[in-house]
């Protein structure tokens, strides 16, 4: 295992914005459909990028219009974009809508629904991320045991630019987060005050991964 840099305090945006708080309602509705979560959480997605990708380096040149010479902007380097499966793969094409020359890869890890804790079965990263930022993408944040599985494998693989891009968050989890030492920001739509006893965040929205794509039927 590498060593992890660690940092002082965790930097945390919480988007204040009346059409994320919009989508966000949507998701929460027990009444919306598949349909209307997936759109929903398409657009908080790509609005949750948005504000993430502010402060990302960028690169000028020039570019030709119709009638001058106008400075043009880019991404100096692009983030990989890491969804934790299943649920974080509904937030892979917004991210990518917003940054369409951004790499993917991939963290998969279940909940276990006796002991909720995370049970890993895929990663696919490159062999190291020393220098790159990463954009690791999970709708939801609870305990914060997966996210933090999941921001460990990416720190010991050398990134030191890592952050965590949630819908909801809880309190507990962001704590665990911020206590963690973990090189990782944090962007969200909202922040809820707890979890119940199946450790689900409340008021929350269930479970993103089975209102995305129905219940899953594995056990583990």
């Amino acid at each position: 295992m590498r060593n992890m840099p660690t940092i002082k305090a965790m930097h945390i945006t919480v988007v204040d914005h009346p059409l994320a708080a919009s989508r966000l309602t949507l998701m929460r509705d027990e009444r919306s459909d598949n349909a209307t979560f997936r759109a929903a959480l398409a657009d908080l997605g790509t609005m949750l990028i948005y504000e993430a990708s502010r402060h990302l380096d960028v690169e000028h040149f020039d570019t030709k219009t119709p009638v001058g010479i106008a400075q043009g902007t880019r991404l100096k380097n692009p983030p990989i974009i890491v969804p934790v499966i299943r649920a974080g793969l509904g937030m892979v094409d917004p991210a990518l809508s917003m940054i369409p020359d951004a790499q993917v890869g991939f963290i998969g890890l279940a909940r276990n629904e006796q002991t909720h804790e995370p049970v890993p079965y895929l990663e696919a990263l490159p062999e190291t991320l020393a220098g790159q930022t990463v954009f690791v993408v999970d709708p939801m944040l609870a305990t914060g045991g997966s996210l933090l599985h999941a921001i460990q494998l990416l720190a010991e693989r050398g990134a030191t630019d890592i952050t965590a891009i949630c819908m909801v968050s809880a309190q507990p989890g962001v704590d665990a987060l911020a206590a963690s030492g973990l090189p990782v920001r944090l962007v969200t739509a909202t922040i809820d005050p707890q979890l119940n006893d199946d450790a689900y965040i409340v008021p929350g929205l269930g479970d993103a991964g089975d209102r995305l794509y129905g219940p899953r039927n594995i056990d583990l």
